[in-house]
């Protein structure tokens, strides 16, 4: 025969139910278990959370950050900013590297390369003469070829070889990716440079032309004319005439109100 539950012994029998259901949990999440439904209510899966597939050499995005707030493939920044980004392609002879810097430097700009892997194997000196200017590196793939049409693994390997080169010189992979011989990532290439670790596809609103060596001063004007805030501008280390524009293109830039940031701090 069941008797009667007293009040009071019904409250005792309730914080006893509930303090085993409570060591359960625990000792299942000491086990490295998860409980039922921890993602969410209704949830019913182990899933890991998000920031466990974070890639290595990149720090977590939190979700209110600006860096989580961009699109994946970026070609300028806010067009309410008073900065721009001069972006170079990283190749090419070292010592018309180290001059473009040092003309940046002195009119206090700074600068993003987006570096080639091969050129950082045969000058690895380069990636701490950039860094130790206060500028920034960025992954331009491992040999700089027609990478829109290589199959996806060839494509994750040219920019995984860089990436990995890059880490190794600086101990990080860097936070830009820009495909070579590219302007846009396609979508097989967006998807092997996340799979890299890259959150974003830096293209770019300017196109200096530089590379087609037309002059200094037809790099100064084809940057000028097309400049305005936030631009992603576009040129090219190895170019003598790229060194001898650019006082020309700063001072333009500074007589508009604009100064030459890295795309991190136009992106920030």
């Amino acid at each position: 025969m069941v008797g009667t539950v007293s009040p009071l012994d019904r409250r005792h029998l309730l914080r006893a139910a509930t303090l085993g259901a409570a060591a359960s949990v625990l000792s299942a999440c000491g086990s490295g278990a998860r409980p039922a439904n921890a993602g969410g209510a209704g949830s019913g899966t182990d899933a890991l959370p998000s920031h466990a597939a974070t890639p290595v050499g990149r720090p977590a995005a939190s979700a209110t950050s600006p860096a989580a707030a961009l699109p994946f493939e970026i070609h300028s920044g806010p067009a309410g900013t008073d900065r721009v980004a001069l972006t170079f392609h990283g190749q090419g002879d070292p010592a018309i590297a180290a001059s473009l810097l040092g003309e940046a430097e002195r009119a206090g700009a700074k600068v993003t390369v987006m570096a080639v892997g091969s050129w950082l194997d045969s000058y690895p000196a380069m990636a701490r003469r950039i860094l130790d200017g206060g500028h920034e590196l960025g992954n331009h793939t491992q040999n700089h070829v027609a990478i829109s049409g290589l199959a996806a693994d060839a494509a994750y390997a040219e920019i995984e070889r860089c990436a990995q080169r890059l880490k190794q010189l600086t101990g990080s992979i860097g936070t830009w990716f820009r495909p070579s011989q590219a302007q846009d990532c396609t979508a097989v290439v967006a998807a092997q440079a996340r799979r890299a670790g890259y959150a974003h596809c830096l293209s770019y609103d300017v196109d200096s032309l530089d590379y087609t060596d037309p002059g200094a001063a037809a790099v100064t004007r084809n940057v000028l004319d097309q400049a305005r805030a936030g631009s992603v501008v576009s040129m090219h280390f190895g170019r003598g005439g790229t060194v001898a524009a650019l006082p020309g293109i700063l001072d333009g830039l500074r007589q508009r109100g604009l100064s030459a940031v890295t795309t991190s701090e136009l992106l920030s």
